[in-house]
């Protein structure tokens, strides 16, 4: 019999850097163009004209799905925004802590998403449910109930917004000390930043105006034109130009 061991299998190597950096640029395409197209199936209508809107949103039988729909692109982004951290090359002392904290606030800001959506996904849709099908008697309370589900959803909603324009700013301001990017990219991302805080202000004042929604949609572009060109450039990189850990 031999006295000879089995080898002891060898330790599977990490993902290379390079491999992190796609990772996380493809989290955060998908799933932003997830959230944008889950939403375009969402109840149209003037969102502040409460009795029209609610009554739209009474009538809605997909409702649930969108809205667990826009969490899950929600959760892949900030997802790809957290593996980002963990994936850049962050040498400076000041890059990293703007990337802690970045990743602090992304994670506030799910947080944060995961109780809009209770409010929003859950919570309003059963009040505007009751107050349709009310008696005439019951219509007003049933209403102002609906109403201040509303009004509770913008408030998480802007300070969701905030959380999550702080975390891109953050993210931004790590990028600029990374070499291996582009400039241009921490700028466009910057400028999301910026559209979803001006989003936060907007809608924790005034609700859901068309302020609100030119927002909305530059934020859309933006991340979509800063997302895309760190996918290029992940997938364009070569192992031998891939950041090395710090």
């Amino acid at each position: 019999m031999s006295n000879t061991l089995p080898a002891t299998p060898a330790r599977p190597k990490p993902p290379s850097r390079r491999t992190s950096l796609r990772l996380s640029t493809a989290l955060l395409l998908v799933g932003q163009l997830l959230y944008i197209l889950v939403t375009q199936f969402h109840t149209d209508g003037d969102a502040n004209n409460h009795p029209a809107v609610f009554a739209g949103y009474a009538g809605s039988g997909i409702w649930t799905l969108v809205h667990l729909g826009q969490f899950a692109g929600m959760a892949i982004f900030l997802a790809g925004l957290l593996a980002l951290f963990f994936a850049l090359d962050l040498q400076t002392e000041a890059a990293r802590w703007a990337g802690r904290f970045g990743a602090a606030s992304a994670v506030a800001a799910l947080a944060l998403y995961g109780a809009l959506q209770a409010v929003d996904g859950v919570a309003l849709k059963q009040a505007v449910n009751a107050w349709a099908g009310a008696p005439d008697a019951e219509k007003a309370a049933r209403f102002a109930s609906a109403e201040a589900i509303r009004w509770l959803e913008w408030g998480v909603r802007s300070y969701h917004n905030f959380a999550l324009g702080i975390a891109l700013l953050l993210f931004a301001a790590a990028l600029v000390w990374t070499a291996w990017t582009p400039r241009p990219i921490a700028h466009l991302m910057g400028l999301s930043g910026l559209a979803y805080l001006a989003q936060g202000w907007v809608v924790g004042s005034v609700g859901f105006s068309q302020a609100e929604t030119i927002a909305i949609v530059l934020a859309f572009v933006l991340d979509v034109a800063w997302m895309s060109w760190l996918v290029v450039v992940a997938w364009r990189m070569h192992e031998s130009e891939a950041p090395s850990p710090g």
